[in-house]
């Protein structure tokens, strides 16, 4: 029996996770590596009860339908970021050995691992929740063990946690603190699955949620702190006081696009309303003169967020006196050949680079799959002399990208006028088989893989290439791997590996042929801020 069941418990994908788990849990502290192995545990157990329930037509999980053909990757998307910012605590470890100095930054960082490892849990307790709604799947050992070390986790940390401190007060503001982070996840992972079908698995949708609700928690932290009326600096999470300014304009900026679609229900939302009072006296207004009323909305929602949300919060936190978007072009043009020469080349380089993989995939000559790696490349290109002759000016540029792709997703799946169109289609010709009907991710996983990285490693870095670390992987690495596991690769680890499916060169061939039926016209699409928010 226990033969047969070793397929079933041991993948490729759960290997690499195990390794990479172990690796970082050997280096670290051991009141921070049990946790880390008792969550790895938990997301194993959970993996295999959802796995095991999918063939079930009884099972709960059904109802949330996640990307085709990718496994539910739960370990993987559970065990990512907390192995990720335990990396970092023992980065930081050995500066406190030469500089006591680094101690209230490192206490920041511990609490962030403790957040994002208690967002983790509390999706996994959301997966359990469900599958034990069932009483084919709520008795299964899986699921006890997955509930047994959910349960035991919060146990080990705040017995960590009385150890380490004396307040009373502290303790409770802090199980607080984390308890917010638990239940924030929950919220957004179901919210993810409801609201954007096939769009994720399981596992991605778990490392999405739990990094947004880290980075909100982030500023949320940080924000409270600079506030006169926070008890921070006695009964709360101390936020270090030193932020660089590129950082503060970053996450002032993605805040304010963060809750543009707030913004823009809420305002879409009173002018509903105030359509059907008047609708009582006078006709219903044409569908053509709301889709441009939706539109101007969408638009001053947008430069309300920019114009007056991003410059309040930076100057809470950083004190600019000036508007973030000016400190920029200050920062660009002033005393720098490098910046300006560096601009130049990433306008010709991405000029030369869309204008010819377009007009290829327009002529389909060149399967998919193997154009989209063409960027990988080009993002080598483009990031790789930054890293090393402007790498301060590198994350701002990541930034700066990041946030024009998520003005453009928005202004494409809600069909905002006169860009909608031309930006659907535009994206179109590089999506395949694996995008949804609604998001369409892919240049965002870029982006971020490449940025994460170079973001985590500044301040202190004794890794020379750490900054390199996913331009190495994803420009180098997954661009070898597309193109050698599409000309000779057949094999796969196991049945429901994640990541890429290789296939045969003719059945790629047929993919990408039907893969321009995967996204809708852009006129048969009904997508609405309703749908999504």
């Amino acid at each position: 029996m226990a033969m047969a069941m070793a397929p079933a418990v041991v993948s490729g994908e759960r290997l690499v996770v195990f390794l990479f788990v172990a690796r970082v849990a050997l280096a670290a502290p051991a009141q921070l590596a049990a946790p880390l192995a008792v969550l790895a545990a938990a997301a194993l157990a959970v993996e295999l009860a959802v796995d095991g329930s999918a063939s079930a037509s009884s099972s709960p999980l059904r109802r949330f339908r996640t990307r085709p053909g990718a496994s539910s990757g739960i370990l993987l998307g559970a065990t990512t970021l907390p192995s990720v910012m335990l990396s970092r605590l023992i980065q930081l470890y050995r500066v406190l050995l030469a500089d006591p100095n680094g101690r209230e930054e490192y206490a920041y960082l511990e609490m962030q691992y403790w957040a994002v490892s208690v967002s983790c849990l509390g999706m996994l307790s959301f997966f359990v929740w469900h599958l034990r709604q069932s009483p084919s799947n709520g008795n299964s050992i899986a699921s006890k063990y997955g509930l047994l070390l959910i349960i035991l986790y919060p146990l080990a940390y705040l017995f960590h946690l009385l150890l380490k401190t004396d307040g009373g007060l502290l303790v409770m503001s802090n199980l607080v603190y984390l308890l917010c982070h638990g239940v924030a996840a929950v919220i957004l992972i179901q919210h993810i699955l409801e609201k954007f079908p096939s769009c994720s698995s399981f596992g991605e949708a778990i490392l999405v949620s739990s990094g947004l609700v880290l980075y909100c928690g982030d500023m949320l932290a940080h924000t409270l702190s600079k506030m006169e009326f926070s008890v921070s600096s006695e009964a709360f999470i101390r936020a270090p006081g030193t932020r660089s300014e590129i950082g503060t304009v970053i996450q002032g900026v993605l805040l304010g696009l963060f809750l543009l679609p707030l913004l823009y229900k809420s305002s879409l939302q009173v002018l509903a309303y105030c359509r059907k009072l008047e609708s009582q006296r006078t006709q219903t207004v044409e569908e053509c003169t709301q889709k441009r009323i939706d539109c101007g909305v969408f638009y001053v929602s947008l430069l309300v967020a920019l114009l007056l949300l991003v410059p309040s919060w930076t100057r809470l936190i950083q004190g600019f006196e000036v508007h973030p978007f000016v400190w920029v072009f200050n920062y660009i043009f002033t005393d720098s050949r490098e910046r300006l020469a560096l601009c130049a080349y990433w306008i010709f380089v991405i000029y030369v680079s869309i204008r010819r993989f377009y007009s290829i995939s327009k002529q389909s000559k060149t399967e998919r799959i193997l154009l989209r790696k063409y960027y990988h490349l080009v993002a080598v290109l483009i990031f790789s002399p930054a890293v090393i002759f402007q790498p301060d000016f590198l994350d701002l540029a990541f930034g700066a990208a990041f946030a024009v792709f998520l003005i453009l997703e928005m202004v494409r799946v809600w069909e905002i006028y006169p860009l909608g169109h031309i930006v659907h289609q535009f994206m179109s010709a590089f999506t395949d088989h694996r995008d949804s009907e609604i998001l369409i991710v892919s240049h965002f996983s870029l982006l971020l893989g490449c940025a994460l990285p170079k973001w985590m490693s500044s301040g202190f870095n004794d890794r020379p290439l750490t900054p390199f670390a996913g331009i190495l992987s994803l420009g180098i690495g997954d661009t070898m791997a597309s193109m050698i596991g599409y000309k000779y690769g057949v094999l796969r680890w196991s049945k429901t590996g994640s990541g890429e499916t290789y296939f045969t060169p003719q059945l790629h061939k047929q993919l990408g042929k039907n893969s321009k039926l995967r996204v809708k016209p852009y006129a048969a699409r009904s997508l609405k801020y309703g749908d999504l928010f």
